[in-house]
Protein backbone atom coordinates (compact mmCIF):
# COMPACT_ATOMS: atom_id res chain seq x y z
CA UNK A 1 0.00 0.00 0.00
CA UNK A 2 1.43 3.62 -0.88
CA UNK A 3 1.24 5.48 2.01
CA UNK A 4 0.38 9.22 1.92
CA UNK A 5 2.09 11.57 4.29
CA UNK A 6 0.35 14.06 5.60
CA UNK A 7 1.62 17.49 7.31
CA UNK A 8 1.19 16.11 11.16
CA UNK A 9 2.34 12.23 10.75
CA UNK A 10 0.06 9.80 12.86
CA UNK A 11 1.38 6.90 14.08
CA UNK A 12 -0.27 3.44 14.75
CA UNK A 13 0.93 2.11 17.81
CA UNK A 14 -1.13 -1.56 18.83
CA UNK A 15 -4.20 -0.54 16.46
CA UNK A 16 -4.33 3.07 18.22
CA UNK A 17 -3.65 5.91 16.87
CA UNK A 18 -2.57 9.38 18.15
CA UNK A 19 -1.99 12.90 16.03
CA UNK A 20 0.94 14.65 17.31
CA UNK A 21 0.45 18.92 16.35
CA UNK A 22 2.73 21.49 16.09
CA UNK A 23 3.56 24.09 18.62
CA UNK A 24 1.36 26.50 16.73
CA UNK A 25 -1.76 24.68 15.26
CA UNK A 26 -3.40 22.48 17.76
CA UNK A 27 -5.36 19.01 15.92
CA UNK A 28 -8.24 17.43 16.19
CA UNK A 29 -8.14 13.95 17.71
CA UNK A 30 -8.29 11.32 15.36
CA UNK A 31 -11.44 9.47 15.36
CA UNK A 32 -11.46 6.28 17.40
CA UNK A 33 -14.00 3.06 16.47
CA UNK A 34 -14.01 -0.16 17.89
CA UNK A 35 -14.11 -3.55 15.94
CA UNK A 36 -16.15 -6.73 17.91
CA UNK A 37 -14.97 -9.67 17.09
CA UNK A 38 -14.57 -13.84 17.97
CA UNK A 39 -12.08 -15.02 20.21
CA UNK A 40 -10.03 -17.09 17.39
CA UNK A 41 -9.26 -13.24 15.87
CA UNK A 42 -5.40 -12.87 16.50
CA UNK A 43 -4.61 -11.21 20.23
CA UNK A 44 -1.05 -10.48 19.52
CA UNK A 45 1.53 -8.83 17.48
CA UNK A 46 1.09 -10.71 13.83
CA UNK A 47 0.41 -9.00 10.04
CA UNK A 48 -2.94 -8.91 10.27
CA UNK A 49 -3.00 -6.26 13.23
CA UNK A 50 -0.41 -4.52 11.24
CA UNK A 51 -2.56 -4.00 8.39
CA UNK A 52 -5.21 -2.43 10.64
CA UNK A 53 -2.28 -0.25 12.11
CA UNK A 54 -1.67 0.69 8.45
CA UNK A 55 -5.27 1.85 7.84
CA UNK A 56 -4.81 4.06 10.94
CA UNK A 57 -1.64 5.62 10.09
CA UNK A 58 -3.25 6.39 6.58
CA UNK A 59 -6.65 7.18 7.79
CA UNK A 60 -6.00 8.78 11.00
CA UNK A 61 -8.82 6.61 12.55
CA UNK A 62 -8.01 4.34 15.40
CA UNK A 63 -9.23 1.19 15.73
CA UNK A 64 -9.54 -0.81 18.98
CA UNK A 65 -10.42 -4.81 19.34
CA UNK A 66 -13.07 -5.82 21.61
CA UNK A 67 -12.71 -9.43 21.69
CA UNK A 68 -16.98 -10.77 22.54
CA UNK A 69 -16.48 -14.68 23.23
CA UNK A 70 -17.16 -17.03 20.52
CA UNK A 71 -19.74 -16.17 17.67
CA UNK A 72 -22.84 -17.47 19.46
CA UNK A 73 -21.74 -15.66 22.35
CA UNK A 74 -21.10 -12.33 20.53
CA UNK A 75 -24.18 -12.37 18.36
CA UNK A 76 -25.72 -12.41 21.87
CA UNK A 77 -24.28 -9.95 23.20
CA UNK A 78 -25.17 -7.46 19.98
CA UNK A 79 -28.47 -8.47 19.80
CA UNK A 80 -29.17 -7.16 23.50
CA UNK A 81 -27.72 -3.94 22.18
CA UNK A 82 -29.20 -2.68 19.14
CA UNK A 83 -28.99 0.51 18.79
CA UNK A 84 -26.62 0.93 20.96
CA UNK A 85 -23.78 -1.22 20.34
CA UNK A 86 -20.30 -1.93 22.28
CA UNK A 87 -18.68 -1.28 18.86
CA UNK A 88 -18.57 0.23 14.92
CA UNK A 89 -18.22 -3.08 13.09
CA UNK A 90 -18.11 -6.74 13.94
CA UNK A 91 -16.22 -9.59 12.23
CA UNK A 92 -16.80 -13.07 12.33
CA UNK A 93 -20.64 -13.78 12.37
CA UNK A 94 -20.66 -17.27 9.74
CA UNK A 95 -23.51 -18.18 7.66
CA UNK A 96 -24.80 -20.54 10.23
CA UNK A 97 -25.74 -17.58 12.85
CA UNK A 98 -26.61 -15.22 9.76
CA UNK A 99 -30.43 -15.16 9.43
CA UNK A 100 -30.29 -14.47 13.03
CA UNK A 101 -28.18 -11.58 12.87
CA UNK A 102 -30.00 -9.99 9.89
CA UNK A 103 -33.50 -10.92 11.96
CA UNK A 104 -32.39 -9.21 14.87
CA UNK A 105 -31.15 -6.24 13.38
CA UNK A 106 -27.80 -5.87 14.41
CA UNK A 107 -26.32 -4.08 11.22
CA UNK A 108 -27.20 -1.05 9.39
CA UNK A 109 -26.44 -0.80 5.85
CA UNK A 110 -22.70 0.73 5.54
CA UNK A 111 -22.61 4.81 4.55
CA UNK A 112 -20.75 3.97 1.08
CA UNK A 113 -20.41 0.55 -0.10
CA UNK A 114 -17.41 -1.27 -0.64
CA UNK A 115 -14.98 -1.45 -3.53
CA UNK A 116 -14.01 -5.14 -3.28
CA UNK A 117 -16.17 -7.43 -5.93
CA UNK A 118 -16.80 -10.25 -3.66
CA UNK A 119 -18.22 -13.53 -5.14
CA UNK A 120 -22.30 -13.61 -5.96
CA UNK A 121 -22.68 -16.92 -4.09
CA UNK A 122 -21.42 -15.24 -1.02
CA UNK A 123 -23.14 -11.74 -1.63
CA UNK A 124 -26.70 -13.62 -2.12
CA UNK A 125 -26.29 -14.64 1.46
CA UNK A 126 -27.43 -10.65 2.03
CA UNK A 127 -28.63 -9.67 -0.83
CA UNK A 128 -29.31 -5.81 0.90
CA UNK A 129 -25.35 -5.83 2.07
CA UNK A 130 -26.09 -5.83 5.59
CA UNK A 131 -23.44 -8.71 5.71
CA UNK A 132 -20.42 -8.45 3.63
CA UNK A 133 -18.54 -11.62 3.38
CA UNK A 134 -15.23 -11.31 4.69
CA UNK A 135 -13.40 -14.96 4.54
CA UNK A 136 -14.41 -18.93 3.77
CA UNK A 137 -13.77 -21.75 4.43
CA UNK A 138 -14.34 -25.60 5.02
CA UNK A 139 -15.03 -27.74 7.98
CA UNK A 140 -13.67 -31.40 6.84
CA UNK A 141 -13.10 -34.79 8.44
CA UNK A 142 -9.28 -34.95 8.34
CA UNK A 143 -7.41 -38.22 8.95
CA UNK A 144 -3.65 -39.09 9.98
CA UNK A 145 -1.62 -40.04 7.01
CA UNK A 146 0.90 -42.27 8.41
CA UNK A 147 -1.22 -43.76 11.42
CA UNK A 148 -3.36 -45.46 8.18
CA UNK A 149 -0.46 -46.38 5.84
CA UNK A 150 1.08 -48.08 9.58
CA UNK A 151 -2.25 -49.84 10.47
CA UNK A 152 -2.57 -50.80 6.76
CA UNK A 153 -6.35 -49.34 6.99
CA UNK A 154 -7.55 -47.60 3.66
CA UNK A 155 -8.92 -43.62 5.32
CA UNK A 156 -12.66 -43.35 4.66
CA UNK A 157 -14.14 -41.45 1.98
CA UNK A 158 -17.16 -40.83 2.59
CA UNK A 159 -19.64 -40.02 5.55
CA UNK A 160 -21.19 -43.10 5.73
CA UNK A 161 -17.94 -44.95 6.07
CA UNK A 162 -17.19 -43.41 9.58
CA UNK A 163 -19.96 -45.77 11.13
CA UNK A 164 -18.16 -48.93 9.84
CA UNK A 165 -16.56 -51.22 12.33
CA UNK A 166 -12.79 -50.61 10.63
CA UNK A 167 -13.46 -47.17 11.85
CA UNK A 168 -14.65 -47.60 15.41
CA UNK A 169 -13.05 -45.83 18.28
CA UNK A 170 -11.34 -43.44 15.59
CA UNK A 171 -13.31 -40.45 14.85
CA UNK A 172 -12.79 -37.39 17.12
CA UNK A 173 -15.32 -34.37 16.86
CA UNK A 174 -16.97 -31.37 18.58
CA UNK A 175 -19.72 -31.03 20.58
CA UNK A 176 -22.42 -28.55 18.10
CA UNK A 177 -23.51 -26.77 21.53
CA UNK A 178 -20.47 -25.08 22.01
CA UNK A 179 -18.12 -25.29 18.57
CA UNK A 180 -18.25 -23.91 15.64
CA UNK A 181 -16.66 -26.84 13.64
CA UNK A 182 -18.89 -28.90 15.78
CA UNK A 183 -22.16 -27.39 14.69
CA UNK A 184 -20.86 -27.66 10.62
CA UNK A 185 -20.28 -30.85 11.11
CA UNK A 186 -23.70 -31.61 12.65
CA UNK A 187 -25.20 -29.68 9.26
CA UNK A 188 -23.03 -31.63 6.75
CA UNK A 189 -25.15 -35.19 8.27
CA UNK A 190 -28.28 -33.32 8.24
CA UNK A 191 -27.44 -32.23 4.75
CA UNK A 192 -26.31 -36.02 3.75
CA UNK A 193 -29.00 -37.85 5.63
CA UNK A 194 -31.94 -35.63 5.90
CA UNK A 195 -34.45 -34.59 8.31
CA UNK A 196 -35.19 -38.08 8.95
CA UNK A 197 -31.66 -39.94 8.73
CA UNK A 198 -29.20 -37.81 10.43
CA UNK A 199 -30.47 -38.91 13.83
CA UNK A 200 -29.89 -42.82 12.75
CA UNK A 201 -26.65 -42.18 11.38
CA UNK A 202 -25.21 -39.94 14.77
CA UNK A 203 -26.97 -43.06 16.66
CA UNK A 204 -24.63 -45.54 14.39
CA UNK A 205 -21.38 -42.91 14.86
CA UNK A 206 -22.03 -43.41 19.09
CA UNK A 207 -22.49 -46.87 19.11
CA UNK A 208 -18.79 -46.99 16.76
CA UNK A 209 -17.37 -45.04 19.77
CA UNK A 210 -17.42 -41.30 18.47
CA UNK A 211 -15.44 -39.17 20.58
CA UNK A 212 -17.46 -36.06 21.49
CA UNK A 213 -15.20 -32.97 22.61
CA UNK A 214 -16.37 -29.08 23.59
CA UNK A 215 -13.65 -27.46 21.14
CA UNK A 216 -11.37 -27.41 18.03
CA UNK A 217 -8.60 -26.99 20.76
CA UNK A 218 -9.29 -30.32 22.38
CA UNK A 219 -9.96 -32.49 19.52
CA UNK A 220 -7.66 -31.54 17.46
CA UNK A 221 -4.54 -31.33 19.92
CA UNK A 222 -5.68 -33.60 22.67
CA UNK A 223 -6.66 -36.21 20.61
CA UNK A 224 -5.56 -36.34 16.78
CA UNK A 225 -3.07 -38.50 16.35
CA UNK A 226 -1.63 -36.09 12.89
CA UNK A 227 -1.14 -33.48 15.28
CA UNK A 228 0.89 -35.03 18.23
CA UNK A 229 -2.63 -36.10 19.95
CA UNK A 230 -3.08 -39.25 21.77
CA UNK A 231 -5.45 -42.34 20.28
CA UNK A 232 -7.21 -40.81 17.47
CA UNK A 233 -6.81 -40.54 13.63
CA UNK A 234 -10.00 -39.10 12.16
CA UNK A 235 -10.78 -35.69 13.53
CA UNK A 236 -13.42 -32.97 12.44
CA UNK A 237 -11.22 -29.99 11.55
CA UNK A 238 -10.54 -27.70 8.03
CA UNK A 239 -9.74 -27.88 4.87
CA UNK A 240 -6.76 -25.59 5.37
CA UNK A 241 -5.25 -27.40 8.78
CA UNK A 242 -2.93 -29.42 6.38
CA UNK A 243 -0.90 -26.16 5.34
CA UNK A 244 -0.97 -25.16 8.61
CA UNK A 245 0.79 -28.62 9.49
CA UNK A 246 3.25 -27.75 7.31
CA UNK A 247 3.68 -24.10 8.01
CA UNK A 248 4.25 -24.91 12.06
CA UNK A 249 5.74 -28.15 12.11
CA UNK A 250 9.10 -28.78 14.03
CA UNK A 251 11.52 -30.13 12.76
CA UNK A 252 10.77 -28.51 9.18
CA UNK A 253 8.66 -30.33 6.72
CA UNK A 254 7.79 -29.89 2.78
CA UNK A 255 4.91 -32.81 2.43
CA UNK A 256 1.98 -32.60 4.50
CA UNK A 257 0.89 -35.30 7.43
CA UNK A 258 -2.80 -34.85 7.35
CA UNK A 259 -5.02 -35.00 4.22
CA UNK A 260 -8.82 -34.00 4.00
CA UNK A 261 -12.23 -36.02 3.39
CA UNK A 262 -13.12 -34.00 0.69
CA UNK A 263 -16.85 -35.54 0.57
CA UNK A 264 -17.17 -34.81 3.93
CA UNK A 265 -16.68 -30.70 3.76
CA UNK A 266 -18.99 -28.27 5.19
CA UNK A 267 -18.50 -24.71 3.81
CA UNK A 268 -18.51 -21.84 6.05
CA UNK A 269 -18.70 -17.91 5.37
CA UNK A 270 -17.85 -15.16 7.33
CA UNK A 271 -19.50 -11.73 7.45
CA UNK A 272 -18.13 -8.54 8.83
CA UNK A 273 -20.92 -5.29 9.08
CA UNK A 274 -21.65 -1.50 10.53
CA UNK A 275 -23.17 -2.07 13.71
CA UNK A 276 -26.87 -0.84 13.87
CA UNK A 277 -26.52 2.66 15.65
CA UNK A 278 -22.63 3.02 15.53
CA UNK A 279 -21.65 7.20 16.73
CA UNK A 280 -19.23 6.30 13.57
CA UNK A 281 -21.07 5.50 10.57
CA UNK A 282 -18.45 7.33 7.89
CA UNK A 283 -15.54 5.68 10.30
CA UNK A 284 -17.03 2.34 10.60
CA UNK A 285 -18.11 1.67 6.38
CA UNK A 286 -14.49 3.36 5.65
CA UNK A 287 -12.92 0.27 7.60
CA UNK A 288 -15.64 -2.17 6.51
CA UNK A 289 -14.01 -1.41 2.90
CA UNK A 290 -10.53 -2.07 4.13
CA UNK A 291 -11.78 -5.23 5.43
CA UNK A 292 -12.65 -6.75 2.14
CA UNK A 293 -9.76 -4.98 0.41
CA UNK A 294 -6.63 -5.97 -1.37
CA UNK A 295 -4.04 -5.53 1.92
CA UNK A 296 -6.32 -6.63 4.70
CA UNK A 297 -7.55 -10.06 2.81
CA UNK A 298 -3.67 -11.13 1.64
CA UNK A 299 -3.33 -11.35 5.14
CA UNK A 300 -6.38 -14.01 6.28
CA UNK A 301 -4.49 -17.19 5.06
CA UNK A 302 -1.32 -17.37 7.37
CA UNK A 303 -3.11 -15.81 9.89
CA UNK A 304 -6.98 -17.27 10.11
CA UNK A 305 -6.35 -19.99 7.98
CA UNK A 306 -9.30 -19.27 5.87
CA UNK A 307 -9.37 -17.76 2.19
CA UNK A 308 -9.97 -14.39 1.29
CA UNK A 309 -13.49 -13.25 -0.19
CA UNK A 310 -11.82 -11.06 -2.31
CA UNK A 311 -10.81 -13.29 -5.59
CA UNK A 312 -8.34 -10.92 -6.62
CA UNK A 313 -5.84 -11.58 -3.68
CA UNK A 314 -3.43 -14.14 -4.16
CA UNK A 315 -2.71 -17.44 -2.27
CA UNK A 316 0.37 -18.09 -0.03
CA UNK A 317 2.17 -20.86 -1.47
CA UNK A 318 1.70 -23.48 1.34
CA UNK A 319 -2.55 -22.82 0.68
CA UNK A 320 -2.14 -24.07 -3.32
CA UNK A 321 -0.11 -26.83 -2.63
CA UNK A 322 -1.74 -28.50 0.75
CA UNK A 323 -5.49 -26.79 1.35
CA UNK A 324 -8.52 -28.45 0.12
CA UNK A 325 -11.53 -25.96 -1.65
CA UNK A 326 -13.93 -29.11 -2.42
CA UNK A 327 -15.57 -28.72 -5.80
CA UNK A 328 -18.92 -29.22 -3.94
CA UNK A 329 -19.13 -28.15 -0.97
CA UNK A 330 -22.09 -29.33 1.62
CA UNK A 331 -24.35 -26.42 2.56
CA UNK A 332 -27.66 -25.89 4.65
CA UNK A 333 -29.83 -22.48 3.42
CA UNK A 334 -29.10 -19.93 6.54
CA UNK A 335 -33.12 -19.40 7.24
CA UNK A 336 -33.80 -23.47 7.62
CA UNK A 337 -30.53 -23.46 10.33
CA UNK A 338 -31.91 -20.62 12.00
CA UNK A 339 -35.65 -22.17 12.28
CA UNK A 340 -33.84 -25.23 13.71
CA UNK A 341 -30.90 -24.99 15.33
CA UNK A 342 -31.73 -25.41 18.84
CA UNK A 343 -34.29 -28.42 18.34
CA UNK A 344 -31.78 -29.82 16.15
CA UNK A 345 -28.33 -29.02 19.24
CA UNK A 346 -31.15 -30.62 21.54
CA UNK A 347 -31.76 -33.60 20.01
CA UNK A 348 -28.10 -34.08 18.96
CA UNK A 349 -27.18 -34.11 22.62
CA UNK A 350 -30.38 -36.94 23.46
CA UNK A 351 -28.96 -39.04 20.89
CA UNK A 352 -24.84 -38.56 21.61
CA UNK A 353 -24.50 -37.33 25.14
CA UNK A 354 -28.03 -38.39 26.77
Amino acid sequence: MTMKTPACAIFAVVLLATACSSDDAPTAEPAAITLVTYDSFPDAETSLNEALEAFSTETGIAVEILVAGDTGTMLSKAALTVGNPEGDVMWGIDNTFLSRALNEGIFEPAATPVGAKLPAAFTQLSPDGLAVPVDFGDVCINYDLAWFADAGIEPPTSLTDLIEPSYSDLLAVQNPATSSPGLAFLLATIDEFGDDGWQGYWTALRKNGVQVLDGWTESYYGSFTGAGGSDRPLVVSYGSSPPAEVIFAEPARDDAATAVVESTCFRQIEFAGVLAGTEHPDEAARLLDFLVGDTFQAELALNLFVYPSNPAVELPQEFIDFAVVPESSRSVEPERIDANRSDWIDTWTSLVLG
